[in-house]
C-alpha cells in the first residue's frame, strides 16, 4: 500500500523533525482519496511553490503521523491535532 501523500506548510515545521499535519482526524490526500490519520500511520508530506520568476520548488519528506504534543511543540501549535514526525533523511529540496 502506497503511503498518502499529504500537503503540509513547511514554514510550520515546530521542531527540526516535525511539521504540522492537520486540525482533524481525516485528510485529502494528493489522490483525492480520505485518509484517516492515526498514530504511527506512515505518510509522505509534501509542499510545492511556484515563483514570479517561473522557478519551481518542491520540498518533501518521508515521517510518520502523530498527536500533536503542544507542550513540545509549542502554544501556537495548538489548533493542530496531528504532526509528522520526519524520518532521518529529513525534508529534501528539489528545485526546477
Amino acid at each position: 500500500m502506497e503511503k498518502p501523500r499529504i500537503q503540509v506548510d513547511c514554514n510550520e515545521l515546530v521542531q527540526p523533525d516535525v511539521v504540522l499535519l492537520s486540525k482533524t482526524d481525516l485528510v485529502i490526500d494528493a489522490t483525492s482519496a480520505s485518509v484517516l490519520l492515526s498514530e504511527g500511520l506512515p505518510v509522505f508530506v509534501y509542499e510545492y511553490n511556484c515563483y514570479a520568476d517561473g522557478t519551481e520548488e518542491y520540498l518533501f519528506a518521508e515521517g510518520n503521523a502523530e498527536l500533536n504534543d503542544v507542550a513540545a511543540n509549542g502554544e501556537w501549535s495548538k489548533p493542530a491535532k496531528w504532526c509528522c514526525r520526519i524520518h532521518d533523511n529529513g525534508v529534501r529540496v528539489e528545485i526546477t
